[in-house]
């Protein structure tokens, strides 16, 4: 179909996760108990590492990223679909879509590759302890965060790109939320090769990133067997808790863009897991098995706490 005899598409209409009112409601309750009580404690690591001279470590400098990172992504969709539950009509612009889906891959990407340094950070503090320092000096962490925002900006301008390149002149139909999969079905043309292009690109780039990371974590593992059970137990305590938050990260990741572009009864429910829930539970998972950092937390907290109630006592008297 050519594009000027076609009806350009200006927005797109949001069926939601559910027809039921019922499960909006129960959806709606557990999207907003995430959002208000994880989202304040990624805010809560990341104000803890950056207030504490104790927390300098190259592991807790990442995880602040981590933290922001994941709070950043929850704010493209969460808030939207908390508004478009309590809306009859939820409708999107095609600008506004194509911004959603650009920073949803934008900051997924940027995500996904600080797990992958994440993961070389863990290999090198416990594999070549007496290099770290080295090795991991301020400068590479300033380089390595460099390059994964400039990684995910890369991935993420692609994925945009040939999406703005298809024609869409109806339907304008999508699931929860802007992304390629569901947008790409809307085109009218033929976008087999547009499809392969995507999967090459977020797909197999995830998958790839998924078995490098358990390959490491796997050297890792092996290399630790000789160690003291001191030693032993923690860098199992460590991996341990990187592999649950790669599988949650590239779990539904790989659902969602490794296969053709098809749609599956599971797979609006893999989107809100995989775009609202496990990014704020992510450094939630790294802070609550690291001791020093719950500690500081435990700090810092108290600390505001003392201050909150001499205040409070102050303005009574």
């Amino acid at each position: 179909m050519e594009r000027e005899n076609s009806t350009v598409v200006s927005e797109f209409i949001l069926l939601g996760l559910t027809q039921s009112q019922h499960a909006q409601l129960l959806v709606f309750m557990l999207v907003l108990v995430f959002y208000f009580i994880i989202l304040p404690e990624n805010f809560l690591i990341i104000l803890t590492i950056r207030s504490d001279p104790g927390l300098t470590a190259p592991l807790y400098f990442f995880l602040g990223n981590l933290a922001f990172l994941d709070a950043s992504y929850s704010f493209i969709v969460a808030p939207r679909m908390l508004v478009d539950f309590l809306s009859e009509k939820k409708i999107i612009s095609y600008r506004g879509c194509i911004t959603q889906l650009f920073f949803l891959h934008f900051l997924g990407a940027g995500e996904m590759f600080l797990l992958v340094v994440m993961a070389f950070d863990c290999y090198v503090t416990i594999c070549h302890p007496l290099h770290y320092s080295t090795v991991m000096n301020p400068r590479v962490c300033y380089a390595l965060l460099l390059a994964l925002w400039l990684g995910g900006f890369t991935h993420s301008i692609v994925q945009a790109a040939l999406i703005l390149r298809l024609p869409f002149c109806g339907p304008n139909q999508l699931g929860n939320f802007c992304d390629v999969p569901q947008v790409i079905k809307l085109a009218c043309t033929d976008t087999f090769v547009v499809e392969l292009l995507m999967v090459s690109n977020s797909g197999l780039l995830t998958l790839l990133c998924f078995l490098g990371l358990l390959a490491s974590y796997a050297v890792i593992l092996c290399r630790v067997k000789g160690y003291s059970s001191e030693g032993k137990n923690k860098a199992l305590s460590t991996c341990t808790t990187h592999i649950i938050t790669v599988f949650l990260m590239f779990g539904p990741a790989i659902f969602i863009y490794t296969r053709p572009f098809r749609a599956f009864p599971a797979d609006k429910v893999v989107s809100l897991f995989h775009t609202v829930i496990f990014p704020l539970m992510n450094p939630v998972i790294y802070t609550l098995r690291n001791q020093e950092a719950k500690a500081s937390m435990k700090k810092l907290l108290s600390r505001h706490m003392v201050f909150s109630v001499y205040f409070m006592v102050k303005n009574t008297y």
